[in-house]
């Protein structure tokens, strides 16, 4: 960071994606405060005092950081946000829900801190780490059906950035619909027959921070008729990796689910 540093110099992010952008971008002695989910960069949680969880957070702790601004991420943490704002501290709370803006994000933050070039030409090469696993799924001979589910009791379809990265990796999400609905409530599945009657290639389990379990999902009612089960095609990618609207969805989630159906392709080839 410059000694003329430009923006915010006492930032607390409550989610792990500011944090894995602010220190991709050089920025990270900006930080004075994580979420206790962080894990990317590991460093973080070495270096920073973790002062939030998701749903919840230590607002007297965030206090005595004394953060000239704070970073969240969705309705969920409204709460947290309406706390902080009270007592005078600048809160922004992002809400974007797709690929593109995840990318968006990443610029904004880069220009909030005085860091638009560097976070343009951050994202700029996401992007084309995007373009390339598209590009070889386009080759691939099939497109498997995936469903994939973020949540097991009740079942909880995928959200959009999920479904995006799913389509880049060269499947086609079986709950498009359901993708757009920002809420997890509005992706339960109170049918989860509906799976069954999609008829997924491949299942790809993300149970936000609890391990997933195949053989929990193989033994549901009627599910044994699902290719996925039927050929044991169920995986888990970690939640760190995709379910964070941050860089780990762009890099090393997407290249899970690339990994994944290029396997099932090459297998059907």
């Amino acid at each position: 960071m410059s000694g003329t540093a430009i923006g915010p110099r006492r930032i607390v992010c409550l989610t792990e994606e500011p944090t894995e952008v602010l220190y991709a971008l050089g920025e990270q002695a900006r930080i004075v405060g994580i979420s206790g989910f962080t894990v990317r960069p590991a460093i973080a949680r070495k270096e920073k005092p973790k002062v939030s969880a998701f749903t919840s957070a230590k607002i007297g702790e965030i206090l005595k950081l004394e953060p000239d601004f704070v970073i969240g991420f969705s309705d969920i943490q409204a709460d947290i946000a309406a706390a902080l704002i009270r007592h005078g501290v600048e809160v922004w709370i992002s809400n974007h829900r797709s690929v593109a803006g995840i990318l968006d994000y990443i610029r904004r933050l880069g220009a909030l801190v005085g860091a638009a070039d560097r976070a343009n030409a951050y994202a700029d090469g996401l992007q084309r780490g995007l373009d390339a696993i598209a590009g070889e799924a386009s080759a691939l001979p099939r497109r498997p059906k995936v469903y994939f589910e973020e949540w097991d009791e009740p079942p909880i379809t995928g959200i959009r950035w999920v479904a995006e990265l799913v389509r880049i990796a060269g499947g086609d999400d079986i709950f498009p619909e359901r993708a757009l609905e920002p809420l997890a409530k509005a992706r339960i599945l109170e049918d989860p027959g509906e799976v069954v009657r999609r008829a997924p290639d491949i299942i790809l389990g993300s149970w936000c921070g609890k391990k997933f379990q195949p053989g929990k999902v193989a033994a549901r009612t009627g599910w044994d008729a699902i290719p996925a089960v039927r050929d044991g095609q169920l995986f888990e990618v970690k939640s760190p990796l995709i379910l964070q609207p941050g860089p780990a969805a762009l890099t090393d989630g997407v290249h899970e689910i690339a990994r994944i159906v290029r396997a099932w392709a090459r297998d059907r080839d």
